[in-house]
């Protein structure tokens, strides 16, 4: 008789478990428990934590073997915090507050339909860096989505960004529908492979949905120590979960 292998799936949040900012849904949340008599199951996502409990529960720590907010480094293991770091240690304070400086110029004269607020967020692991702003409704996300399709935005602001600071070793991915996040090399989602490769798994898998050059899936999905698999939304995932785990 074979032995069976010791399998970690790793999911990324908004697009691949929930719609962009929307919670679980009582199906996905069965078919997670379903899953979880197969393999193991940890979620990586680049909200802060009080966000990814928004959206998974307030046992989002507890939920699930690894739970990792702001791409891992918030770390937990069996709703146990195992690591905890920061971007303003990394940066230090002079290199931040420029950047941040330049940011702020830049949303301030960018012409939009619409304003909202909280432009930039800063988070322990990466800044997120809105054009409309976070605060905007559903409805005012959506007008931006189809906008940016031609603007292309967050692109031309990335470039910018690139080059302006391209001596700060830091990283710019396209995440959700409408930000962008701002983090130091290796800090990626790959960040928090460094947590479950000494677990002794036979195989780590990754689904996620921005797993493209540029995407905020992008370095964990193409990582040589996962097994990426690539959705466009929830149902999706909960089908190429079932043709390999069931």
């Amino acid at each position: 008789m074979t032995e069976k292998k010791k399998v970690l799936v790793l999911f990324d949040i908004d697009g691949t478990l929930t719609p962009s900012r929307k919670t679980l849904t009582e199906d996905m949340d069965n078919f997670i428990t379903e899953l979880q008599t197969k393999v193991d199951v940890g979620v990586v996502g680049g909200s802060d934590l009080p966000k990814q409990k928004e959206q998974l529960g307030e046992n989002a720590t507890t939920r699930f073997k690894y739970s990792f907010s702001e791409n891992g480094v918030i770390a937990f293991e069996e709703g146990k915090l195992i690591s905890k770091s920061s971007i303003t240690d990394k940066l230090g304070e002079e290199k931040l507050q420029k950047f941040l400086n330049f940011c702020l110029h830049y949303i301030a004269d960018f012409e939009l339909p619409v304003k909202r607020g909280t432009f930039i967020e800063f988070r322990n692991g990466m800044i997120n860096i809105s054009l409309i702003g976070r605060n905007c409704s559903y409805e005012e996300r959506l007008q931006y989505v189809e906008l940016e399709k031609e603007g292309q935005f967050r692109q031309k602001f990335v470039k910018i960004l690139q080059e302006k600071f391209s001596e700060y070793g830091l990283v710019f991915s396209i995440g959700g529908q409408i930000s962008i996040d701002v983090f130091p090399q290796g800090w990626s989602k790959e960040y928090c492979l460094q947590f479950v490769n000494n677990k002794g798994y036979d195989e780590i898998h990754f689904f996620g949905d921005k797993t493209y050059k540029g995407g905020n899936d992008y370095e964990i999905f193409i990582h040589e120590e996962t097994i990426g698999h690539t959705v466009t939304c929830p149902e999706d995932t909960v089908k190429i979960c079932k043709e390999l785990f069931f």
